[in-house]
């Protein structure tokens, strides 16, 4: 009896085992009907949908990035410390034996400064950033004063240039108490006046705050500056604007600040009466043809200023087997023009043979320049000479 007991429990778990799995295979069943694509019941997308919105490809326009020239604005400041900027103007002073930093907006950049900085590199360092460039210029001295420049560079690939009309700059003074002048080299230096050009002296100071006048050497005395035929500019010096012959002689500047005068450089000034521009020679010989053993007179004529050089220089074909040539140079006034002068130049060819025959040349130079004009010359028999007078 108890032996039918546990024959009928087991028989009882074997069926619950196969209920339980039964009811598995029916839920897979169900689940298979109800994913797509895994039953032949399920209707087809339609043509032209897509189904999956994953597989949607958006196009987006690629941003065009501009170029480093278009990018480029240059700002310039001066580091004072960790942090702190200052903006600067057309001037700054700066201590001697101070450190100089500037900064440079922009990538890439490029510097320009004093020539005597150039030279002296161990105390200038230039560090080229992500978005600017930085100047350091230490233990500096009266000779660093002078321009500072920032110029944006425009690159294709390797190429590279300035961009003039985008850069920065900034006047720099560096105050001595014992220096008022930039030091130079040399006690004398030449400048040539020209009639239609400035003429600089450039007896750059050191302090904006000194003050400086002009003197000639001989008569001793003081040159008015009136800021029209003479200005000053404590960045550049004295200016003759319109130079003219009274200017001439040996100058030099002196500067005054509080109990110190000093002098500058002596600058000997000589006057040159400039052209306005390069002459306009004019050519003529006397006869287009020349009889053998007659006399050719090859004239070139050009008009300038008074007081103002000009020179000829001729080719002729007997140059080749070393003919001399002689030549006579006149200088005429021109009438009603008390200015203006014509100047001559006139090639005598004496007892004319065959290899004088071909083409005559002028040219005629002064300071602004030269100019060449020719005419051919043709050397005939002296009996086809007559025929052709006839």
């Amino acid at each position: 009896m108890h032996l039918l007991k546990l024959s009928e429990s087991k028989w009882s778990l074997v069926l619950c085992a196969l209920f339980v799995c039964a009811a598995i295979f029916e839920l897979d069943a169900k689940e298979q009907r109800m994913t797509p694509g895994r039953t032949s019941t399920l209707k087809k997308p339609k043509l032209g949908r897509t189904t999956n919105k994953r597989q949607r490809v958006e196009m987006v326009k690629p941003k065009i990035k501009p170029s480093a020239a278009a990018q480029t604005k240059t700002s310039l400041t001066q580091v004072l410390g960790r942090g702190v900027f200052k903006k600067v103007g057309e001037t700054l002073s700066v201590q001697t034996g101070d450190t100089l930093s500037l900064r440079c907006r922009g990538k890439p950049v490029q510097w320009s400064f004093p020539p005597l900085v150039e030279e002296d590199e161990g105390r200038l360092m230039i560090v080229q950033q992500e978005r600017f460039s930085l100047l350091t210029l230490v233990n500096t001295t009266v000779a660093d004063t002078g321009e500072y420049t920032c110029y944006p560079m425009n690159c294709e690939d390797r190429d590279c240039r300035r961009e003039y009309n985008k850069a920065t700059n900034v006047f720099i003074f560096f105050p001595d108490p014992r220096e008022l002048f930039i030091p130079t080299s040399s006690h004398y230096e030449m400048i040539q006046l020209r009639s239609n050009w400035p003429a600089v002296l450039p007896c750059q100071v050191t302090s904006p705050e000194a003050k400086v006048t002009l003197h000639r050497e001989f008569p001793p005395e003081e040159v008015a500056v009136d800021g029209t035929e003479i200005s000053f500019n404590n960045r550049k010096g004295f200016t003759i604007h319109r130079p003219k012959p009274h200017h001439a002689g040996v100058l030099q500047c002196v500067a005054n600040l509080g109990n110190l005068m000093q002098s500058s450089t002596k600058y000997i000034l000589s006057y040159v009466n400039y052209p306005m521009a390069p002459p306009v020679p004019v050519i003529q010989a006397s006869s287009s043809s020349v009889a053998v053993g007659d006399n050719l007179r090859v004239t070139c004529t050009a008009l300038g200023e008074r007081d103002v050089y000009m020179e000829f220089n001729w080719e002729y074909p007997a140059q080749q087997i070393g003919r001399p040539l002689y030549t006579e140079e006149t200088m005429i006034p021109v009438r009603g023009e008390a200015s203006r002068q014509q100047f001559r130049s006139v090639l005598q060819v004496d007892e004319v043979r065959d290899v004088d025959q071909g083409t005559y040349t002028c040219t005629a130079r002064n300071l602004q320049g030269a100019k060449s004009v020719s005419t051919t010359v043709k050397v005939v028999s002296k009996v086809k000479a007559k025929k052709l007078r006839v």
